[in-house]
């Protein structure tokens, strides 16, 4: 049976590298490759893949915006590909998940392909999955929570300091920032801006809309178990049934 494999990379040569390298194991089967995040996550949500070989240090949406834009059910088994990162890498082996180092050699390449065997073969892709999440979770808790997003609009660049901000909601391939009565885009995934946000602040309330709890007023029950968040200055969010738990949390919380 072949092996169905993604690479996911912004750099052609690293690229090449793999699948040169690949090229010499017949029950692996390059299926496709993707220069960005992006098209990455867009490939998955559509494409069924044994692994993926996930560059971490992408611009726009990095290899961990990758797998957190990804339903669990979604993923395949993920080789990390990274330049040198301590924290990183670190966490890699504390989670016992495979990375490549940037620039391995076949030798060590070899290693990684045994180990893909092997999981493949014991049907351990939902420990894996678990151990994906486990990482993304301690990464969440390791960083560093900016004060300011940097906006880029018509030849300006400005910055939006982060708890001014009232809301944000997924538009097309950008996330539109509400600070009062003004409005910014910002080219970013929602799952990539969460990720970055605090969560004793900024909650999660449908798949395309993020609340700043500061902000909002009331929580009104609304249609078939969904439910209104209220803001202060009026305006009605819709919160969907999955997201209402974190929504009700946040107000229970919240001094």
């Amino acid at each position: 049976m072949k092996i169905r494999t993604i690479i996911v990379d912004d750099e052609p040569l690293a690229r090449n590298k793999l699948k040169l390298f690949l090229a010499d194991e017949p029950d692996f089967e390059i299926v496709h490759e993707c220069s960005n995040g992006r098209d990455a996550i867009a490939l998955l949500e559509k494409q069924r893949a044994d692994v993926l070989f996930l560059d971490i240090q992408m611009p726009e949406v990095d290899g961990f915006g990758v797998v957190e834009a990804l339903p669990p059910e979604r993923l395949p088994f993920v080789v990390f590909v990274t330049a040198h990162d301590a924290f990183a890498l670190k966490a890699f082996e504390v989670h016992a998940l495979d990375y490549l180092l940037k620039p391995f050699d076949r030798e060590r390449l070899k290693q990684t392909l045994l180990h893909i065997r092997k999981a493949l073969q014991h049907t351990a892709i939902e420990r894996h999955q678990n151990q994906i999440l486990s990482l993304l979770n301690d990464l969440k808790s390791h960083q560093k929570r900016p004060e300011r997003i940097l906006i880029r609009s018509e030849g300006r660049v400005y910055f939006v300091n982060v708890q001014e901000i009232d809301w944000v909601e997924a538009e097309g391939n950008y996330l539109r920032l509400h600070v009062g009565s003004e409005s910014h885009l910002l080219r970013q995934t929602m799952n990539s801006l969460e990720r970055q946000l605090s969560p004793s602040r900024f909650i999660r309330i449908h798949r395309s809309t993020i609340v700043n709890i500061e902000k909002v007023k009331e929580l009104r029950p609304w249609f078939q178990g969904e439910y209104l968040a209220i803001l202060h200055g009026g305006k009605k969010l819709n919160v969907g049934k999955s997201y209402r738990k974190n929504l009700t949390d946040a107000f229970a919380n919240h001094p």
